[in-house]
């Protein structure tokens, strides 16, 4: 990480700068031009074309479901609708009807066949299932939080993929250290208030964690370090109260010994107060 280049906490200066950059890339395309765009679904990403129109994301029906567990889809030639059934639920796209129905709550959407293939309007879809749908600007796409997940979807594929990047090849103890780095920042009124913000935190034009500059934190995580992940976000702790670390092998971290106070060290690393 980076902090130690900073005199004091900052509170995140550069945010309006990074979102406005987001910002100006998704204004750059035409309204009401189709792009094609990511979705996750509880920090994994759907294998599917996904796509954006009109600010609404549209999504493979049958690839949504396999990813959420437990459904049968098919394709109902009398209803020309499609037509999918998990225990007693059932589901229904009707792109004559413009809706997605499920167990008898209806909304309107536009629903579409494209080369066999059945899009569904993924908000709406995943919210009449009971699951949730957020825009992430840092992922420049979907994230579905699915009916019953743990942990946001959002915070889970962030945390994963920082402390994989950070802390790769470490014991677990010392990735669930990192994520509780992550954690008391966010706690921290000295540092954003998200797990996604914290990461990609921005102080007086200058990273916070060295994945972001390098590009890192965009590589799929390692097993240990997703469950590294679900275990700091369920409350476990390696160590109370760090907010800073590094690496002596990598960096002199000049400003953390000369300005925080040391807490422990754990594999490679060495955290501070």
């Amino acid at each position: 990480m980076k902090g130690q280049k900073h005199p004091r906490p900052w509170r995140f200066p550069g945010r309006a700068l990074v979102l406005g950059l987001l910002a100006a890339l998704v204004l750059a395309v035409p309204a009401g031009a189709v792009r094609t765009v990511p979705v996750q679904i509880d920090g994994t990403e759907l294998e599917a074309v996904c796509h954006l129109e009109g600010g609404v994301t549209y999504v493979p029906l049958r690839a949504l479901l396999n990813a959420l567990g437990g459904w049968e889809v098919s394709w109902d030639k009398g209803q020309r609708a499609a037509v999918a059934v998990s225990g007693s639920s059932r589901l229904t796209a009707s792109p004559a009807k413009g809706a997605v129905t499920v167990d008898g709550r209806t909304r309107s959407g536009r629903v579409y066949v494209q080369e066999g293939v059945t899009y569904v309007p993924l908000r709406t879809a995943v919210e009449l299932l009971g699951g949730g749908v957020e825009w992430d600007a840092y992922f420049q796409g979907a994230a579905v939080t699915s009916p019953g997940a743990e942990h946001n979807a959002a915070d889970f594929y962030w945390l994963s993929r920082i402390i994989s990047a950070e802390s790769r090849g470490e014991p677990l103890e010392g990735q669930i250290a990192v994520g509780n780095v992550v954690l008391e920042r966010v706690e921290s009124e000295d540092f954003p208030n998200s797990i996604p913000e914290v990461i990609f935190q921005y102080a007086d034009g200058v990273v916070q964690f060295e994945p972001v500059e390098n590009g890192t934190v965009y590589l799929d995580p390692t097993e240990q370090s997703v469950e590294a992940a679900r275990r700091t976000l369920r409350g476990e702790k390696s160590l109370e109260g760090a907010m800073f670390f590094y690496a002596p092998a990598l960096s002199e971290g000049v400003w953390i010994n000369d300005n925080r106070t040391y807490l422990a060290t754990i594999g490679c690393h060495r955290f501070y107060l």
